[in-house]
């Protein structure tokens, strides 16, 4: 007498394909999970201070700084060159790539 372990018939049960889905979730949160902890923003356990800028140079241009637990977001006006200064001198860059700051003297 032979002993049937396995029914044929339960090829085609819906159940399998729920435990399918299930993996596939999985697989989407352990990938969510991973990003989470190498993004260094939004990492709960990162002692790291990081400075993110985002669209360098252009009008709306954004700078994220994380210190510790505090995070600063700053955006820029889109106005270059306005404020309350006055020009206090000259920089000029060298060929060797040196910077050199001439200040401009009162007349």
């Amino acid at each position: 007498m032979a002993i049937k372990l396995m029914d044929e018939a339960n090829d085609d049960d819906p159940i399998l394909s729920v435990v399918n889905l299930i993996d596939i979730f999985l697989v989407i949160i352990a990938a969510l999970l991973i990003t989470i902890v190498q993004n260094p923003l939004i990492n709960p356990f990162s002692q790291k201070d990081v400075t993110v800028i985002v669209d360098v140079g252009k009008p709306g241009m954004e700078m994220i700084i994380k210190k510790g637990e505090t995070i600063e977001h700053y955006k820029a006006s889109g106005e270059i060159g306005t404020g309350d200064g006055q020009k206090a001198g000259v920089a000029y860059r060298m060929q060797d790539g040196s910077m050199i700051y001439v200040p401009e003297g009162k007349d």
